[in-house]
């Protein structure tokens, strides 16, 4: 008996959950094909504790073969898909071009760092989207501490010993505050040199840090930050970058070898080549995630414009927690348009709260709008990461458990390079990241 092709483009939360859902409730009628440049899931929230030693990369890549039994993996990436011939052509990590005609498709090509027109920013700076950007900046942070513990010049030790944070949005705030404490402990294990004081500075246009929580768990993570050194300053971000340091918007320039962008994300550009309507780059669908006019495509996470039913008008952020939820919908929805489920249901969340991960035993957290904070808010931020995993947990609690009894690994293991990962191809998506954003992005 043939069965049906449903091709999933991208496995990120939204494409992850509905490739497992379809590969648990519908593999006898439905053929589940996932195209993605990797052959892992990436849990995102944790990235900035493998930039700061604490996991091992492996421990938030989930493997697609192992958990999706199932599914056929296509490793590559989508250049562009023709809506007439039902059909999504890609290259392959060795940059052949390959085809896969589909009968159902699920858009989940997620986001790309957003640049803005910042002079010397896609030059000078990081992003920090993938397992590269962490791997690059533990290493970056070791060795940059080092060299200046053994820099003959004051203003060259202090140069190398600053590092700079752009967004002090989720990503932001817990890469400036878990890089805090990682820098730290790379200085206490430096027997040689001269002695190093770490300076981290965290910038935002914003009037706060986390503007997306109340101001109560915004004063708690801008608290957490101050103690530990990190200079906080909203209502600033950067004028222009140079290889010598960053002019600020005041006019101050900072000396530093170490730009981290994280300003936020952009919807990935194959969206804008399908020739369908967009709303702010991202691909617009109805409340069943279904295309208008396409009834065989769906699409879901980042890349969707999704109407939020609880604010009419308005349409849900892009988060990993929209993104998974919405992967479940577009897996149902799929099934009841083939007739294997019943009748189709429109994407409508409740919120439940979102966790920040501020590194020791400390967080920031509001579970089911009860605002949280120090070590049980951290308890609680760890325990919701390890629920929503999908793989990978008891590994994962184990780090953690090292990680609380002995020291960090604080050395280099040179397995990324900065030419490997620029700013502007910073994601998952190599190739299709333009050097600077369209006119009104």
């Amino acid at each position: 008996m043939s069965r049906t092709r449903v091709v999933i483009v991208g496995a990120g939360f939204a494409g992850y959950r509905a490739a497992r859902i379809l590969n648990r409730t519908a593999r006898r009628h439905v053929e589940v094909v996932l195209l993605n440049p990797t052959d892992y899931f990436l849990y995102l929230p944790l990235l900035p504790q493998v930039a700061a030693g604490i996991l091992e990369p492996r421990r938030v890549s989930v493997s697609l073969t192992g958990t999706l039994p199932h599914a056929k993996l296509v490793l590559g990436e989508a250049q562009r898909v023709d809506l007439s011939s039902r059909t999504v052509h890609f290259t392959d990590p060795e940059d052949r071009p390959g085809e896969l005609s589909y009968d159902m498709l699920i858009l989940s090509v997620g986001s790309v760092n957003r640049l803005l027109p910042i002079p010397g920013v896609a030059e000078h700076a990081h992003g920090f989207r993938g397992l590269p950007e962490a791997l690059y900046l533990r290493d970056h942070v070791v060795r940059q501490l080092e060299l200046a513990a053994h820099a003959s010049d004051p203003a060259e030790r202090q140069a190398r010993a600053t590092f700079v944070v752009v967004g002090a949005g989720y990503t932001g705030t817990e890469v400036a505050a878990q890089g805090a404490m990682f820098a730290d402990a790379v200085v206490r294990g430096e027997q040689a040199g001269e002695r190093v004081s770490p300076r981290w500075l965290l910038l935002d246009i914003a009037d706060r840090v986390l503007p997306e929580l109340d101001e109560r768990l915004s004063r708690t993570a801008d608290r957490v930050l101050r103690k530990r050194g990190v200079d906080v300053r909203t209502g600033m971000s950067v004028k222009e970058a140079t290889r010598d340091g960053v002019l600020l918007q005041d006019g101050e320039f900072v000396p530093t070898r170490s730009l981290v962008w994280c300003v936020g994300v952009r919807p990935d550009p194959l969206v804008d080549d399908l020739g369908l309507d967009t709303e702010r780059g991202r691909l617009v669908v109805d409340s069943f995630l279904n295309v208008p006019g396409h009834p065989e495509v769906f699409a879901a996470g980042d890349a969707a414009a999704v109407p939020d039913l609880t604010r009419p008008g308005e349409f849900t952020p892009m988060t990993a927690q929209h993104a998974w939820r919405q992967g479940k919908t577009a897996a149902r929805n799929v099934s009841a348009r083939l007739g294997l489920a019943a009748e189709p249901r429109p994407y409508e969340h409740h919120d439940l709260g979102f966790a920040v991960d501020l590194g020791g035993v400390q967080g920031a957290a509001n579970p089911l709008g009860a605002s949280l904070s120090g070590p049980l808010a951290g308890a609680v931020t760890r325990g919701y990461h390890l629920m929503a995993m999908p793989g990978n947990r008891v590994r994962v609690g184990a780090d953690w458990l090292l990680e609380a009894a002995l020291p960090r690994q604080a050395v280099q293991l040179g397995m990324v390079r900065s030419g490997s990962v620029p700013l502007d191809t910073a994601s998952p998506e190599l190739a299709r990241v333009p050097r600077t954003d369209r006119p009104g992005d």
